[in-house]
């Protein structure tokens, strides 16, 4: 058989549809781009937006694809069936559990056997195998799933359910796995990979499993996803300040810099809590980058609060941040909430805040030209090599490379969304 993929949203998604392709491959069936026997599309669900992507990706796929079975997985799948339906395009729904039966699915749909889904009752943690994409020697790994925090803009916590870890053993054992195919770096991912190991008992804090990670592999770089702030206590600062292979990147997620915006989107923190993670991270982290999300245009966001966040922003002094405009998603608290700012609002803070961002970002790297920094280029682009570093930022070389093999570099100026570096020899 010959099956097709498609992935829409976040890096776990992307984690998982990797892990679908392997789990095809390994019985033998052919990954292609085109004229597909069976096609899976890995949806998201985080915005009304993502929503529409998923359905105008369902018509596409069935252009493409006039005589294949498609089948719908993933977050958009789990809270909206109904509506996935309805498009007409596709003749399996999954959800978020149980992933690896989709692949059984299709094999019974394309050889017309009668098919039945059926949706896991169990709450406990699906392994699925870590892969390497094509060519590539950085990684992701999935070590939690399923969020806690309810936040009243969110309804990832409905489409992914509570928490639920990757035992630390065969954690282990597939960073060991991943290390062998000659990996450089491994990605940490989860949906709130700060809520580590918080359904084990007796629970497993996400820094224990780090300094196990980090101590098994020394000559891989581990970098970690998105973290509540509320995990970067003293204790994550002093155990982990002396691996060499951490990578020097922290996403802490933020969403806003006021306070009374943080209430009332349900985050669990005030913004002086939050700097005091950052103050702690770069006092155990010097140099280390750290980067945020915002949401600009919340549900009642005066100019006064929004103002307040512009001027948190320079006060962390974030290496990066992606902001995102409020969008409204059905089923959440926000939605309902009074105060739902206009469309021109909601873009024109956005584009406040991205140009604040833009300045601190320009800073940040500034500090790097005259510096010698570790880079694992990945592929050329533009008459340079692209690479990745430790800090988070692209490392654009202007020196012929070779792919995937760790070089030094000596930063010699900015260029574009990184730095522009020399090979040391």
């Amino acid at each position: 058989m010959k099956f097709a993929f498609f992935t829409l949203g976040c890096k776990v998604n992307l984690f998982e549809t990797q892990a679908l392709s392997q789990l095809a491959q390994a019985r033998g069936h052919e990954i292609v781009d085109k004229d597909a026997d069976a096609v899976i599309v890995n949806t998201c669900t985080v915005t009304s937006v993502s929503d529409h992507k998923n359905i105008r990706a369902f018509h596409k796929l069935r252009r493409d694809n006039p005589n294949a079975v498609i089948a719908a997985c993933g977050c958009f799948a789990q809270t909206d069936p109904e509506r996935v339906r309805a498009t007409g395009e596709i003749d399996l729904i999954c959800g978020t559990r149980d992933r690896a039966q989709v692949i059984d699915l299709c094999e019974q749909a394309v050889s017309g056997q009668a098919v039945q889904v059926h949706e896991s009752e169990d709450s406990g943690f699906e392994t699925l195998p870590a892969g390497i994409p094509h060519g590539r020697t950085r990684a992701l790994l999935k070590i939690e799933d399923g969020c806690n925090n309810f936040c009243t803009y969110c309804i990832i916590p409905y489409a992914r359910g509570r928490v639920r870890s990757l035992p630390v053993e065969q954690a282990l054992e597939q960073t060991a796995r991943l290390a062998d195919a000659g990996v450089h770096e491994i990605v940490l991912t989860g949906i709130e990979i700060a809520s580590y190991g918080k359904d084990f008992e007796p629970q497993v804090p996400l820094t224990e499993l780090l300094e196990k990670l980090l101590t098994a592999q020394p000559n891989v770089q581990f970098r970690l996803g998105s973290l509540d702030p509320r995990a970067v206590d003293d204790a994550f600062c002093e155990r982990l300040a002396g691996f060499a292979n951490l990578a020097r990147h922290f996403h802490l997620s933020m969403q806003s810099g006021c306070d009374t915006v943080l209430r009332r989107m349900n985050r669990h923190y005030t913004s002086e809590e939050f700097y005091r993670c950052v103050e702690r991270l770069r006092r155990a982290f010097p140099d280390c980058s750290v980067t945020t999300d915002l949401i600009v245009g919340f549900p009642g966001e005066t100019e006064d609060e929004f103002t307040q966040t512009l001027a948190f922003l320079e006060r962390c002094a974030f290496a990066s941040v992606h902001v995102f405009p409020y969008s409204v998603r059905e089923g959440t608290k926000a939605a309902a909430m009074p105060g739902q700012l206009d469309q021109q609002t909601k873009t024109a803070r956005a584009e406040r805040a991205k140009q604040v961002a833009e300045t601190l970002s320009t800073a940040y790297r500034k500090q790097f030209v005259g510096r010698t920094l570790y880079a694992l280029p990945e592929h050329p682009t533009g008459g340079l090599w692209a690479a990745h570093g430790r800090y988070g930022f692209p490392v654009y070389i202007e020196d012929k490379a070779e792919k995937n093999h760790p070089v030094t570099v000596k930063v010699i100026g900015l260029h574009k969304d990184g730095v522009l570096a020399k090979i040391e020899n």
